[in-house]
């Protein structure tokens, strides 16, 4: 039997590469568990300069928009903070400053459940493979959740350890576990259409895609609307 999540964490930490890619991924989660009383933090490694195909585009003034597009996505959702780190698209790598940085926000915020790409998903059939920033982060966040966050003598400088109890891993081509977003789905479609520079500017597309990918998830999870996600139990 497919298993759903019911227990709402009290601070959750979603880190992601690109300034829509939370909403895309668990926004409907995000939203569930900020409606039940959860403190949700999100972490965006890059600015989303480079996130489009005109190349007439002035990259600053893109970046600019989007992050007014993340925080108005993030008044959407419920999020309690976000941040951008302000990286630059296509050059993240997983190299010690990043995981410095994320095992610091964990360190801060003692999340008990974080969230963020899945690595190992590459190939998505003949249509899509996963962006490279999505899998250097998805590593680094793995990274600096086990063993660095949790060890005192990594990064010592980023403040006494803290141990994350699980996290959820999405955009997986492995899901175990899935979270019913049938009461935020209206949520996840406002906030993936607040990422406007991303979208087409006519027709229902977004909400079209949204609304069927989350369905396509709930089949799966025995109720209309759901989001998926690989589960890793990391500590108690």
């Amino acid at each position: 039997m497919p298993e759903l999540i019911d227990a709402t964490p009290n601070v959750v930490l979603a880190v992601y590469a690109h300034p829509d890619d939370a909403d895309v991924a668990c926004g409907g989660t995000l939203a569930r568990w900020a409606k039940a009383g959860s403190e949700v933090h999100l972490v965006v490694c890059t600015n989303g300069g480079k996130g489009t195909p005109d190349p007439d585009i002035d990259v600053a003034s893109l970046a600019t928009r989007r992050a007014g597009e993340l925080a108005e996505a993030a008044g959407v959702v419920g999020i309690t903070s976000h941040q951008g780190l302000g990286m630059t698209d296509g050059e993240l790598e997983n190299t010690d400053e990043l995981r410095a940085e994320l095992v610091g926000w964990i360190r801060r915020l003692h999340p008990e459940v974080v969230l963020g790409h899945d690595p190992t998903a590459v190939f998505f059939a003949q249509h899509y493979f996963n962006h490279h920033d999505h899998r250097e982060v998805g590593w680094a966040l793995l990274d600096a959740l086990s063993p660095a966050a949790a060890l005192p003598h990594y990064f010592p400088e980023q403040g006494p350890a803290h141990q994350v109890s699980v996290a959820y891993l999405s955009g997986t081509l492995e899901p175990d576990v899935w979270v019913d977003v049938t009461e935020t789905i209206d949520v996840k479609v406002a906030a993936v259409g607040c990422h406007r520079s991303q979208l087409p500017e006519l027709g229902s597309w977004a909400d079209d895609v949204v609304r069927g990918r989350a369905a396509e998830e709930g089949a799966r999870a025995g109720v209309p609307y759901a989001e998926g996600f690989r589960r890793l139990h990391i500590g108690p």
